[in-house]
């Protein structure tokens, strides 16, 4: 799997998802400045929860955007097994009933899923329970997270 091009789908993610957020900023600030939702009376809120829906877009887009360049000044360099699994690995799990999934440790905005080839990776953050949990270990290890009620555990079977 090439990092490189898993890392260019994760930009061309985000951008299409800054598309969107910018986009609904436009409508929502539209909306909350349109003259037909000037308020008449105290109980006519639209253009009012229109302007919040306006500013909570805004903060969207800027936080996609701050991701969008967090991932293009990251450099994934190669698995270095004395340090384990670094931001930038690509490691396979496995499960206790056998199941396996690809991931790519991202430095932000995590929470996809890719497709490289026939394989399905998915992105998390090493802030995420799960990323926190694998920083540091090697094939064969154990990773183990608490997931709301219940503990999920999983063995480390490659890192690339």
């Amino acid at each position: 799997m090439d990092k490189a091009a898993l890392q260019q789908q994760v930009l061309e993610r985000l951008a299409g998802d800054l598309l969107q957020a910018e986009e609904a900023v436009r409508a929502a600030h539209e909306t909350a400045t349109h003259e037909e939702n000037i308020a008449e009376n105290k109980y006519d809120t639209l253009g009012l929860e229109a302007s919040y829906l306006a500013t909570g877009q805004a903060r969207r887009a800027e936080a996609i955007r701050a991701a969008m360049a967090t991932w293009r000044q990251f450099r994934p360099g190669p698995y270095d097994a004395g340090l384990g699994i670094q931001r930038g690995a690509l490691v396979c799990l496995v499960d206790a009933g056998g199941q396996q999934q690809q991931l790519f440790l991202g430095p932000a905005g995590g929470s996809m899923t890719l497709v490289s080839g026939a394989q399905r990776v998915q992105v998390i953050s090493t802030d995420a329970p799960l990323g926190q949990a694998l920083l540091g270990k090697c094939d064969g290890d154990e990773v183990s997270i608490q997931v709301g009620g219940s503990r999920q555990q999983f063995e480390v079977l490659r890192v690339l």
